[in-house]
């Protein structure tokens, strides 16, 4: 069983989500030997990223749950890179409209490649960086490593409706973090990590 396999099952995720996440392992494998969208360069590091990103699923499909019609909801990945978590929850979860911003063009010219080529069409990469995008009422706002973790779930909040969620990823405990984040714990590679999560309050 592969790790991606693994990480299915024990999530409770579908098991028919292993070759598309393949293929997108592939792709990004492909490219990243080209224009380095990331310093994994071995298949099993590579799943190990795939494999962390699969723990925002369901938060993040239980956020959207909750939202109201109309749908499909709305979701913003900000520095999307690789497609990690952008690409990751637009296999997961396609019934999500996910908008991944990420200004290096090469990156971007991979990201739109990745959503031809895996047929992902609610999956809408833009060379763009958070500054100037100018859309604000997104249901729910992601980042993983891309901005310090406080200041990101403080600047996501800007570009969430009331009611809407900033998630991101928490490598190391902070105690810094706004008093009302959630943490949704796991195991990742024998140490503690943890999915963060902060709601805008309601208007």
């Amino acid at each position: 069983m592969t790790a991606i396999a693994a990480a299915l099952a024990a999530l409770g995720l579908p098991a028919t989500l292993e070759p598309p996440l393949a293929g997108f392992a592939g792709l990004f494998h492909k490219w990243n030997q080209r224009i380095n969208l990331s310093a994994a360069r071995s298949e099993p590091e590579l799943h190990d990223h795939i494999v962390d990103c699969l723990h925002l699923v369901l938060p993040l499909r239980a956020a959207a749950s909750a939202w109201p019609p109309p749908r499909p909801v709305a979701v913003l990945d900000v520095g999307s890179g690789g497609g990690l978590p952008g690409v990751v929850i637009a296999i997961c979860l396609p019934d999500l409209h996910v908008t991944a911003l990420e200004p290096i063009h090469k990156k971007h010219a991979f990201l739109r490649t990745a959503a031809r080529e895996l047929a992902l069409p609610a999956f809408e990469p833009l060379a763009e960086r958070l500054e100037a995008h100018q859309r604000r009422d997104y249901a729910a706002a992601m980042s993983r490593a891309t901005l310090d973790l406080r200041d990101w779930l403080l600047l996501g909040q800007g570009h969430v409706s009331p009611g809407g969620t900033v998630f991101g990823f928490e490598a190391l405990p902070r105690a810094d973090l706004p008093p009302d984040t959630r943490r949704h714990p796991y195991q990742q590679l024998g140490k503690q990590r943890a999915i963060v999560a902060l709601t805008r309050p309601d208007a």
